[in-house]
């Protein structure tokens, strides 16, 4: 007996709405384990808010839903070719692959924001070669209970797709008028993913609609967020194409001046030895001497009144990879890009210690964790550094943290490797540390709350590294200089990328300093290449993006930096912090001002077409 084509095709209709429905649930339970997790973040969050972010985000679930049902629709569609089609074991290993991808990505994606503090995309495929690093932020317990909830998360929701899906489909007595019926539903699924049939497409800012990025963010679809960002992966020059060529000429026109000599010395000597510390998330807001909170650091305090400080310093960026390379070869940041982990462009940059070593000196960079991280070995020897010393070469009975030998350690081993140091030539030593960083747990305590007392435990290690030295013949002839990677916030998630947390320290202390100094020009951590060039009468031709700013030419001091997928501008007139997807201003001082935002995005345009040529 025959079965009507009405119940024929309504079941396999009814598989594909429920298809629908148990995708489009998952993302709603994604979204309120987002939300209660990271809740800390949102600052004050309504039940309007909440149902907001549903609303609003529903477009971008809705175009994944298109893009998952693809296959479905296929092969409902290849089912009327056959008399009995088993439908749940043909789609069994797709309901397995999806379910296992979509609670990796949720799970991942609500794990990581909190310190990564944007919504999980392309950029976490650069870490993945170093899961371990990639996850060191996560406190382990986390770790190990996300593991947990992705498991049942893949469980759940595979067991739901297969219980939604018939053993068998039947081909019925009318199987054309059946698969064209399928065939209708096609158009609708490319409207859905393609989000209408207006000149827009469906992009991550559409689902922005509040003044609270965590509530946007809250509402963007990670899966879409993942996969959508892949294609700026390569295509660098053609990010952020917002002038012509002559407009953006114009705009960017004497932000970086020609190389000039300083009008300001601030050394005894052209040729000190030098150490270069580069401070883990250490933002000027920890540090009293640079307008931060008190009591934290009296040690930095205390060398910033016999050395020179440069007060306006901000990071470039947000990452330790993006920091180092800015630091160290005087290049820009990028909102999405991570240029440590492009050999093929990193190594058409030059840096401090491939200048340094030029002239002479020995170079060398010390880290107590995995410098394979984000390709930062490869990096630092292409740049300049002849040995790089990291957590495999030290010893095993070194104390250890989650991302490596504590800085106490690190800071005792440098100590010692600059005591047995010749006289023959000068040197160059790179310090990355890394204790103040999540999840700070440090051997120290000073205060009862874990983030100051981290920070102040790498203080009471530089303080005690300063004062070791001083009573050193090293001492006369040395220059120290610590500058942050990136700064640090504890707050809710609209203030991460503010100009008060990208205010980074740059200090220089060390028998080698003429005398005490304060420099108030606003600069960015890529202008200590050619500052500290400067100073020694090199050249820093080959570093087009690094300005000295103690030259007489550098008559419009400002700075300029990235977070992912926006940037901030700081000059004289007050402050812009835009963020492009959906132009949200997260920060404008006094007032908003169109020339800021304009020469902050021909910025933006003219880095990518650097990168795009290198």
């Amino acid at each position: 007996m025959r079965r009507p084509i009405d119940r024929i095709t309504t079941g396999r209709l009814a598989y594909l709405l429920r298809f629908v429905a148990v995708t489009l649930g998952s993302f709603l339970l994604g979204k309120t384990l987002f939300i209660l997790y990271n809740y800390k973040l949102s600052g004050t969050m309504s039940l309007g808010d909440f149902l907001g972010v549903l609303f609003h985000g529903a477009s971008l679930d809705l175009a994944v839903v298109g893009y998952l049902i693809a296959l479905p629709l296929l092969v409902v569609l290849v089912s009327y070719a056959f008399t009995s089609f088993p439908a749940r074991r043909v789609l069994l290993a797709y309901h397995l692959i999806i379910s296992a991808v979509l609670a990796l990505v949720f799970v991942g994606d609500t794990a990581l924001y909190p310190f990564w503090g944007f919504k999980l995309d392309g950029t976490v495929f650069l870490y993945l070669d170093s899961p371990k690093n990639a996850f060191a932020s996560v406190p382990l317990g986390f770790t190990l209970l996300g593991g947990l909830i992705a498991q049942l998360w893949a469980f759940g929701l595979f067991t739901l797709l297969q219980k939604s899906t018939p053993r068998r489909w039947e081909r019925g007595s009318r199987p054309i008028l059946g698969a064209v019926g399928v065939l209708a539903l096609l158009p609708l699924t490319v409207l859905v993913i393609r989000g209408g049939v207006g000149r827009s497409v469906t992009n991550v800012g559409q689902v922005y609609f509040s003044q609270n990025q965590f509530l946007n963010h809250a509402a963007v679809n990670p899966v879409f967020s993942l996969f959508s960002s892949l294609d700026k992966v390569e295509d660098y020059d053609a990010e952020y194409n917002f002038f012509s060529e002559q407009q953006r000429a114009q705009l960017v026109a004497g932000l970086y001046p020609r190389e000039a000599p300083a009008e300001i010395e601030l050394l005894r000597t052209q040729r000190p030895n030098i150490v270069l510390i580069i401070l883990e998330s250490f933002g000027a807001k920890y540090i009293e001497s640079f307008g931060g909170m008190p009591d934290i650091t009296p040690n930095l305090d205390r060398l910033a009144r016999e050395g020179v400080v440069f007060s306006q310093c901000y990071a470039n960026s947000y990452r330790t990879d993006r920091g180092v390379l800015s630091t160290l070869s005087g290049y820009p940041s990028f909102p999405t890009h991570s240029v440590m982990k492009m050999p093929a462009k990193s190594r058409t940059l030059s840096g401090i210690a491939r200048e340094l070593q030029r002239v002479g000196y020995a170079t060398d960079f010390l880290y107590g964790g995995d410098a394979n991280f984000t390709n930062m070995k490869g990096y630092l020897l292409g740049s300049g550094y002849e040995r790089v010393t990291d957590d495999r070469d030290l010893d095993r009975s070194l104390p250890r943290q989650s991302w490596g030998v504590q800085d106490g350690a690190t800071f005792d081993y440098l100590y010692r490797a600059i005591q047995q140091r010749g006289t023959d030539r000068p040197w160059h030593t790179g310090f990355l540390t890394l204790s103040s960083h999540e999840p700070f747990i440090v051997p120290y305590q000073r205060f009862a709350e874990e983030v100051p007392n981290a920070f102040a435990y790498v203080d009471d290690c530089i303080g005690q590294f300063a004062d070791r030295l001083r009573k050193t013949k090293a001492w006369d002839n040395l220059l120290v200089i610590c500058v942050a990677d990136h700064g640090y916030s504890t707050g809710p998630s609209k203030e991460r990328h503010t100009s008060r947390i990208h205010h980074i320290p740059m200090l220089w202390f060390g028998g080698a300093i003429k005398e005490p100094r304060r420099i108030d020009q606003l600069m960015t951590q890529s202008d200590l290449a050619a500052t500290l060039l400067a100073q020694l009468g090199l050249s820093y031709r080959d570093f087009p993006f690094s300005r000295n700013i103690l030259a007489a030419n550098y008559t419009y001091p400002f700075a300029y930096y990235t977070f992912n997928d926006g940037f901030g501008f700081i000059d004289s007139t007050g402050i812009t912090v835009m963020e492009n997807v959906g132009e949200q201003l997260l920060e404008q001082h006094p007032s908003p001002s169109a020339e800021r935002i304009a020469r902050g995005r021909a910025l933006l345009q003219t880095t990518h077409d650097d990168l795009a040529r290198r």
